[in-house]
This record gives C-alpha cells, structure tokens and sequence, in this order.
C-alpha cells in the first residue's frame, strides 16, 4: 500500500518537473479571478479576541546567524505568540510597485491592492492557516482559536483542554508541549490560480512560515521545533475540516506554562463554519491523489536520514569573500516588515558582488538546519544544496556553481553557456514577468525526491518541500538586510536546468528558483505601514 502511495507522488513530482514541456492537467484552464476565495480565512460567527498589535525590536540577522539572540524566557506570552503570528503572516502594510507584471495597473485600485507580509507566498496566494490549540495554564481560556490574518485577532471556535488529542496524534516521540500551533493547508486557496500546480507551491509556502517561526523564536527567546511525521486524520476531525481540502500539515508545541491536557473524547470538534466567498469551488484529481498518498504517517528511523541528504561534490573550490555579516545587522522585525518580491524591477549597473552573494548564500544554508522530529539533535542532515547560476556578478566569472557552506565556496558545475547566461536563462524562462539581462545570479535550490521518498515514505515529498520554502525564506530576509531584491520562482525549465548544473543521470533535482540582483534607486513605490 506504500509503494503504491510513492508511486503516486513519484508520478506528479515528474509531471511538475516537465511542465516546461509537457503541461499538467487540466488544459485551458482559465482563472476566474471574479469568483477567488478570500485571502482571508474567517470564522464570521465565533467571538474574536484582539491580540495586542506592537512589534518587538528583535534581535538583528547577524545576531541570529551567530547565535547571539536572547535568553531563554520563561514561556510563551500573549505579546510574544502575537508577535510571531503578525511578523510571520499577518498583514504589514499595503505596496504600490511599478514593475512588468501585467496587473499592475490594477494594483493602484483599493479593491486589488497588494497587502505585504513577512513570509513569502506563492503568486501571493498565503494558503497556510493557522491555529492554537491552548491547554490550561496560559493567558487565554482552554481551547481552540484560528489566526485571522487581515484582522491580527484570534477566533474561539471550541472552549476546553483538547490538548491531548494533539498529543495523541503526535505519538509517543513527539516533542512536549501544553500548546500548539497547528499549520494546516487550504487547497483551494492557491488552486484556483495553479490548479493541478499547486500541491507543489503549498508545500513549500508552509516551509517559508516555518521558516519564519525557526528565525522568530529565538529571537522571541523561546525556541520551537516543528513536527512533520504525524497522523493528520485526528486534527483534521478536531478542526472540522474536509481532509481532502484543508488538512494540518505541522505542528509547533509550545511551551506556556501549564498541565499537560488530559485524553479528549473523539467526537469532540469545532462547530463554527468558515466564511466562503467562492460560488463554485473546484477540487483537482492531481491534487487530491497525491494529497492523500503523501497524508500518509512518516516515521524514518534516524540513521536512514542521512541518505536523502545530497551527495558531496567533487571539483575546485572558488573561495568566496567572508560573508559581510555587518550587512545583515538589521533587526528581524525591520527585516520581515520590509521584505517583499522583486517580481520585475531588477536592474543594473551597478552588478551584484561576489561578497553579497556570498553573504546570503551563507545565511540561507544556514536554514538547512532546523529542530525537527525528521532532524537529528544537531538539525541536520541537509536535504537540500544551493546553486548558482552566476550571471552578472563582480568579481565571479560567469557559470553555474554548487555552494559549498563548509568551505563558504563555489564548486565549478558547468560553464558560462554559448550566447551568455542571460540569453540561457530568458530562454529557460517561460514567463513574462522578469528579464534577466538585469538579474545578478539564479539561485538554484535542489533536493532528492527518490532518496526523500525511501526515507520518509509518501511523506518525504512534503519533508523535502518545507526545507526548500524554509532555506527561500532566508535568502529573501538575507537580500533584504542588504538592499538588494530577491524573487522566487518556479518558472524554470527544470529539465534544461538540471542538465546545465550536469545533474542529468543522478537523483538530484532543482526544485526552487530565486533570483538576485538591484533594485533602481529611484522608484516611485508605496509602503503604507499598518
């Protein structure tokens, strides 16, 4: 029944991977953008508690990077859970840019505007929501709320310690905890717009936040670990959701100070219903197949972990210049307030430096290692490897390159293609929105899908996606303490990519794209801070 379920999930990574060429089903399919879901999960019904709305001066990047953030704090207060809810997904402000993208005309217009938020999301969709599950002891009453992320306040939706249900699902390993943040999916949200695409942008959007919440607790002062191998069918019932549209995928135990909750009887569940705008709401066959074949419970043994992580490298190192960790001395909340998509607006001179993008090369490999039920204690291994597509970069010849974090150096994987680097990639490109005559260097970020899958099962597909969305949450916060724009993509031929980074015969594939370079000095943009 397993390898039935690999199969499955196999067989979609590989339509993903060559929809360059070969388009997923459905064909034709046409966006209706009149009949979108909210971007907004809302319960209109349960009572909503305000959370207080400040942010922190937290500690910087540099600080984080090198590990001096601050002391362990007790537990998790009201100020600190609604500082990282509102940081990591809550609405910032509302931006005006002038780029390419063909709605940006549109975006002047109240009714399309474009609210920023700290965590990056793609096509700007924020699939993920979020819920605490909080047990006696702490500042609010027992129960279970879902974080409203227009409004930054908490929605009741059942009264009582339903904690050990949690537990339960959890399993026996789990890490401990007397609260928790459930981060679940709604499909729909990003399906309307990606279809059969989705199931691979969601599962790396919940990594970012993830990826968000591994910078904002230490730097809150309490530390969390996310869990990933766990039973979801029991949280989907306590949640009263439809597993096949909206489902947990992670959960974050906290630690607030009290008992721990005791058995909870299986019948008990929310009873509000959500909001839903959408007249017509589609499910995708692709989506619900794969959905239900990688739900499966994973329980990888720890010394089979190491054999997803990517293969050493032969080949001479290009050192790079020290990282520039002065240039990352921005705190994280002016960090994750600023961050946003470059989308169309790269331009140059003056060239990326080899310094800058050795800095957030740096930091972003960094976010390979994360406390986590599939991590050893040390957070690793790595399941992912970073390369460069070095297109317009001072002071490095132009080519493709794996980073090597041990030696915080390039390794030589192909050279500079014949008609130049810019003209490879705009040909490799197939959308509209950005040129990359004007773009300093690809980011690559690249996994094994076979080796994930015989590790983790079914389930390594979804294991292997967070850790993508985890290490491109850091390089956008990297490339906005340094002024300099960030994008992520997955707009690539990854077939004719794999092959220029001479991965074609090996099990390594490229997964996710990000594009870095310069922003124009003189724009005329639009930050209003809420």
């Amino acid at each position: 029944m397993q390898q039935e379920a690999i199969e499955v999930v196999r067989e979609y990574t590989e339509a993903v991977f060559r929809r360059a060429r070969t388009p997923m089903e459905p064909l034709n399919y046409d966006v209706d953008w009149a009949d979108q879901p909210s971007r907004h999960k809302s319960y209109p019904h349960a009572p909503r508690l305000p959370l207080p709305a400040g942010l922190p001066e937290l500690a910087t990047l540099r600080d984080l990077h090198t590990g001096q953030h601050l002391p362990p704090a007790a537990g998790w207060s009201l100020a600190r859970l609604a500082a990282l809810l509102r940081l990591s997904y809550g609405v910032l402000d509302r931006r005006l840019t002038v780029n390419w993208n063909q709605d940006v005309a549109k975006r002047a217009h109240f009714e399309h505007a474009v609210w920023g938020r700290g965590t990056a999301s793609g096509g700007g969709m924020y699939p993920v929501e979020v819920y605490l599950v909080a047990g006696a002891g702490g500042p609010l009453l027992p129960g279970v709320y879902h974080y409203h992320t227009g409004a930054h306040v908490l929605e009741r939706l059942l009264v009582g310690d339903v904690t050990g249900t949690v537990r339960a699902a959890l399993g026996g390993d789990a890490a401990p905890g007397d609260s928790y943040l459930l981060a679940g999916i709604r499909f729909w949200k990003n399906s309307f717009k990606y279809n059969s695409f989705c199931y691979h942008v969601v599962t790396q959007d919940l990594g970012a936040l993830l990826g968000s919440w591994d910078l904002l607790a230490p730097a809150l002062g309490v530390p969390l670990r996310r869990s990933l191998c766990f039973d979801p069918a029991p949280l989907d019932r306590l949640l009263d959701l439809d597993g096949d549209a909206e489902s947990v995928f992670a959960v974050v135990p906290l630690n607030v100070g009290g008992p721990a909750g005791p058995p909870v009887d299986a019948d008990v569940h929310v009873r509000y219903a959500p909001f839903e705008r959408s007249r017509r709401v589609r499910d995708f066959a692709a989506v619900t197949a794969v959905h239900r074949a990688a739900a499966a419970p994973a329980a990888p043994a720890p010394d089979t972990v190491d054999s997803a992580a990517p293969r050493d490298l032969p080949g001479e190192p290009v050192a790079l210049p020290a990282a520039q960790l002065d240039r990352l001395a921005r705190p994280l909340s002016t960090v994750l307030s600023g961050r946003s998509s470059s989308f169309g607006r790269f331009r140059r001179p003056p060239d990326l430096t080899a310094a800058e993008l050795g800095t957030t090369l740096a930091f972003a490999a960094a976010g390979r290692r994360y406390p986590a039920d599939v991590k050893r204690p040390d957070g690793g291994p790595e399941l992912t490897r970073l390369w460069v597509f070095a297109n317009h970069v001072d002071g490095l010849p132009g080519g493709s390159y794996a980073y090597c974090e041990r030696r915080h150096a390039l390794l030589p994987a192909g050279p500079e293609p014949d008609g130049g680097m810019a003209a490879f990639l705009q040909q490799q490109y197939f959308l509209t929105n950005y040129t990359m005559g004007q773009v300093g260097a690809v980011l690559a970020i690249s996994g094994r899908p076979d080796a994930a899958l015989d590790v983790f099962g079914p389930r390594g597909y979804r294991i292997l996606n967070a850790e993508v969305g985890t290490v491109a949450q850091r390089a956008y916060c990297a490339a906005t303490a340094q002024d300099l724009g960030c994008g992520a993509v997955l707009g690539f031929d990854n077939l004719a990519m794999n092959t220029a980074l001479g991965l074609d015969g090996t099990d390594e594939r490229t997964v996710l794209f990000l594009l870095l370079g310069r922003h124009p000095q003189a724009t005329a943009d639009v930050a209003y801070r809420l």
